[in-house]
């Protein structure tokens, strides 16, 4: 699996939000459907894009239903064209029933993040910087976000608060300027966790080199500020990683990353995206066990 030792916690997700969903039990399909019948469904997209969820899937239907057999016909990462067979399930009609909306649900919205990410990565094409993150997620689902990011091509900033000292406005503001803020957080951390700081200004580019910072980001700069920066930067701590981030889009990511930045940081690939159309259709009912 590519959650890399989270599965017994996506498990758990899983099982939340299948009770969320299903509470009591699907009674459309109780009604419905009898009890025993057996299906076979295909998913399919009814879009272009780059399909992402197909492993979160399988798990969605082995947790309803251990008994259901499923079949992936692409894998993720892969362009598809509209009208593209996804995967397979077959086994109980009420258990496809009962796990096809998350599953459809989750899939979309990380085809989605992966197809838009994919189009940062393409326009970027032939130039050395990296398109990462944010923490600008789902509430729940940011390992899956995250994860349909690297499905795209692109990879992962800090995954939370804890992983990484990240030095923005408001701390610059209560630490009462960036020097006083790094030095604190210097004198706390692990020589091992690295420390970035958010800049708007050469000032201010000046003062986070002058203290230190590993990382610097350049805030909501225009190209050919960001490029001073670039150049001061290495001039003086060729070491020091630099990042872009703010106003970031597709029109755009070319020219801020032709400014010299090692990093480009977009939010809008986990809030900001089109869901991939994705559905699921039965075959018909083949009997019952």
């Amino acid at each position: 699996m590519e959650f890399g030792g989270y599965d017994a916690a996506l498990r758990e997700l899983i099982r939340s939000w299948l009770a969320e969903d299903i509470g009591t039990g699907d009674v459309t399909t109780r009604t419905t459907i009898p009890v025993g019948s057996r299906s076979k469904a295909v998913i399919h997209v009814k879009e272009e894009g780059i399909v992402a969820g197909i492993p979160v899937a399988r798990l969605v239907f082995d947790v309803v239903d251990p008994q259901l057999a499923f079949r992936a016909l692409v894998q993720d990462g892969e362009p598809v064209a509209r009208g593209t067979v996804l995967a397979e399930v077959e086994g109980s009609t009420h258990s496809i029933l009962t796990g096809e909306r998350l599953a459809l649900n989750l899939m979309q919205r990380l085809s989605g993040i992966a197809t838009k990410t994919r189009g940062f990565v393409d326009a970027l094409e032939g130039l050395p910087v990296r398109l990462v993150d944010t923490r600008k997620t789902t509430p729940g689902h940011r390992m899956l976000e995250k994860y349909a990011v690297r499905v795209g091509g692109g990879a992962n900033h800090r995954f939370g608060l804890y992983d990484a000292v990240m030095i923005k406005d408001n701390h610059i503001k209560g630490a009462g300027g960036i020097t006083p803020a790094v030095e604190a957080a210097r004198r706390a951390i692990p020589h091992t966790m690295k420390i970035e700081v958010e800049t708007e200004s050469l000032q201010q580019v000046e003062e986070a080199l002058a203290c230190g910072a590993d990382i610097i980001m350049l805030d909501n700069m225009q190209p050919e500020r960001m490029a001073e920066a670039v150049k001061l930067i290495k001039a003086r701590a060729p070491h020091v990683v630099v990042e872009a981030s703010g106003n970031v889009r597709l029109d755009t990511v070319r020219n801020i990353a032709a400014s010299g930045v090692d990093v480009i940081s977009v939010g809008g690939l986990t809030y900001s995206f089109n869901a991939l159309d994705i559905s699921l259709d039965l075959g018909g009912v083949k009997g019952r066990t």
